[in-house]
């Protein structure tokens, strides 16, 4: 199936600042992606949701920023299941073939991530997935707003932001899978879901289709870098 949706990654002629602001100058000229499209099983709350995405010689930095309530993160720790929580969510696919890394981080900054070669569901989960080990939650750099912990959830509107960077050196180690040239496509979906708060929601930058599945790399967007 054709890519949906396409986005450009931008080349940071220098890393971004970590503690940068999202209209800060690192960011202010970067294109944002909006997560504009819900599930029909969403309730009525559909934040706001947009996402920037730069490359360096480091690696991918990504972005997103938040106009949310109902905000809630019980889950701490790597590889917790930080879905559950105020979510937002980056897949990629290196290459735009074989499998793909998917990035979850809640509100507070606890990262779910894993490399998903057969996306079959199982009891388990996945046929073949691979958790990240705990060695790379350390080395993928981020800032977030909002406390680590928010249980009970914050029921007022509330903006909240998530900033981290993905090592090439992860990708490589990982996935087996060199930086990008400049015109290289990758394919990739950015995502932002709650499924334990009181309001449920799920959005996607590529549209996911009527199954509730964001694990489909099929309807990935084009990732296209500058």
């Amino acid at each position: 199936m054709a890519a949906s949706a396409s986005y450009t990654i931008a080349r940071a002629a220098r890393p971004p600042v970590p503690e940068s602001l999202w209209s800060s100058p690192d960011w202010r000229a970067v294109t944002p992606a909006p997560l504009a499209h819900f599930h029909p099983r969403s309730s009525l709350h559909r934040p706001r949701t947009d996402v920037k995405v730069l490359h360096s010689d480091e690696g991918l930095h990504v972005h997103f920023s938040v106009a949310d309530r109902y905000v809630r993160v019980a889950h701490v720790g790597f590889q917790a299941p930080v879905y559950k929580d105020s979510c937002a969510e980056f897949f990629v696919r290196p290459g735009g073939t074989g499998g793909y890394l998917n990035f979850e981080m809640n509100a507070g900054g606890s990262l779910l991530a894993s490399f998903i070669e057969d996306w079959t569901r199982t009891p388990e989960g996945f046929r073949r997935a691979r958790p990240l080990e705990p060695e790379w939650d350390t080395r993928i750099s981020r800032v977030h707003a909002l406390p680590e912990r928010i249980d009970p959830e914050i029921t007022r509107p509330v903006d909240w932001s998530v900033q981290y960077m993905i090592p090439w050196s992860l990708i490589a180690d990982v996935v087996g899978h060199g930086r990008p040239a400049p015109g290289d496509r990758w394919t990739g979906n950015f995502y932002k879901c709650g499924d334990e708060t009181s309001h449920p929601h799920w959005a996607a930058w590529s549209p996911i289709g009527g199954e509730l599945n964001f694990h489909a790399p099929e309807r990935f967007g084009l990732l296209v870098f500058a």
